[in-house]
């Protein structure tokens, strides 16, 4: 008999776990943890896509760094959402998890769309975020916003995916 992969052995652990048992047993736990994870991605893929169409040139009489300051806390509130319940239901199905494509599609588009933000930032961001109104964004800008919708919706639609690989 072949051993059991890293993963594999790592996913029934974990979804052996009491707190992985009382999630698949309970009534009403898991769909609340569910339904709160789609609500934080839901806040959290609308603070982002608000300030990618405004770099992508929408609304440039809408001065960036006060509509950053806007959005920041919304991001940040939905990111504490969104990781605690995601690793929730990671809990719950680690077992089915692991070797499921879909998910594994999710979390490499996530790291790629945590990448995309930190170059940005490290870049682009600086050169934009005092522009004045009306100025057109740089092209590595609209790049960027352009990838970070991109991702963020395969995001979407892969986490979607999940239950039906």
């Amino acid at each position: 008999m072949i051993d059991a992969s890293p993963a594999a052995k790592i996913g029934e652990a974990v979804a052996g776990s009491p707190l992985g048992t009382a999630l698949r047993e309970s009534t009403w736990l898991y769909p609340t943890v569910e339904t709160l994870h789609i609500v934080g991605f839901a806040l959290l893929f609308g603070s982002i896509v608000v300030i990618d169409l405004r770099l992508l040139g929408l609304r440039r009489n809408v001065t960036l760094r006060p509509l950053m300051l806007f959005v920041l806390p919304v991001t940040l509130l939905s990111l504490s959402l969104v990781v605690p319940t995601g690793l929730l239901l990671f809990a719950a199905h680690a077992t089915e998890l692991v070797g499921n494509r879909a998910f594994i599609v999710k979390m490499v588009l996530l790291f790629a769309a945590a990448i995309n933000a930190l170059m940005f930032h490290a870049g682009p961001y600086r050169a934009e975020i005092d522009a004045p109104p009306g100025s057109s964004p740089r092209r590595s800008t609209r790049f960027f916003s352009a990838v970070s919708i991109a991702t963020w919706i395969a995001v979407l639609v892969a986490g979607r995916w999940i239950a039906y690989v």
